[in-house]
């Protein structure tokens, strides 16, 4: 059975993640683990009976967390009940990113599914501060970013950049194999050039790949370089109608400098299609 992180503030962005992931696996054996964190406001903190209020505060906090989680686990299994899918939740004092990689240990997570919110003001900018933070801080599970306003119908087509300068591993693309054997789908292995030819490190790389996706309907793609590597992954994603884009974090690629925030505040990551982020392991 594979175990599923669901990181919820209650908020039409996080309930469509959650819809997501329930469509995603609709076949699959599941158990989906609802989270809520939460901290109080510094500023509520401050004054003489700081220790008192703390207590308060809390426990209040607290309370809200997980009478929300349960309303939620009820809607859930009276909306969506199904033999091959569980619930259950778990309220966590501490930030976001801090309480996933609690969870992640503990439940043995398999993969997360949450929902990103661009910046305020500038809704062509994927990735929020909120998701930012949770990729850099949570590397050793996959992450699947979930648009606002997404609508999930079946997964078809999935775009994986790539420039073939890492040696892969198994275990790090298996994420990504499960879920397109789950549909059947296709993955389109995309190469954003600034030379067309590859080196021999390269095509052995290359090569390895197209064995660890031995059984998966893959097919190799070649654009040239334009403005940056995330554009033209998106335009390339756009044109091709694909589903999903996947990526590997490795450190000191595309991945890693756009979430940087003044990256992600300056271009964004402009794709209206959930991202699968794959850790380096």
């Amino acid at each position: 059975m594979k175990t599923v992180l669901l990181p919820t503030d209650f908020s039409d962005n996080a309930w469509n993640a959650i819809f997501t992931a329930l469509k995603i696996f609709e076949t699959a054996d599941c158990n989906f683990v609802l989270l809520n964190s939460y901290e109080p406001k510094i500023t509520n903190l401050l004054g003489n009976k700081s220790k008192e209020r703390l207590g308060v505060i809390y426990d209040s906090l607290s309370k809200n967390s997980k009478a929300q989680l349960k309303k939620t686990i009820e809607y859930l299994n009276t909306h969506h009940e199904r033999n091959n899918h569980s619930f259950e939740f778990k309220s966590i004092s501490n930030n976001l990113e801090s309480a996933i990689n609690e969870v992640v240990g503990e439940k043995d997570v398999d993969l997360i599914v949450m929902g990103t919110k661009g910046a305020t003001g500038a809704k062509e900018v994927f990735l929020g501060s909120n998701t930012v933070r949770v990729i850099k801080k949570v590397r050793k599970c996959p992450i699947i970013a979930v648009p606002e306003d997404y609508d999930f119908k079946k997964l078809k087509k999935v775009v994986f950049p790539t420039d073939f300068t890492h040696t892969y591993l198994k275990r790090e693309l298996r994420p990504l194999v499960d879920l397109v054997s789950l549909w059947k789908a296709e993955i389109y292995i995309l190469q954003i050039a600034q030379e067309n030819q590859l080196d021999e490190d390269q095509r052995e790389h290359m090569k390895m790949l197209s064995k660890y996706l031995k059984g998966v309907d893959h097919s190799f793609h070649t654009v040239e370089m334009w403005n940056n590597v995330s554009e033209a992954t998106a335009e390339f994603a756009k044109k091709n109608n694909a589903d999903f884009i996947a990526l590997i974090h490795y450190p000191h690629t595309f991945m890693e400098k756009l979430t940087r925030e003044p990256v992600v505040r300056k271009i964004g990551f402009h794709t209206k299609i959930p991202l699968l982020i794959l850790p380096d392991i």
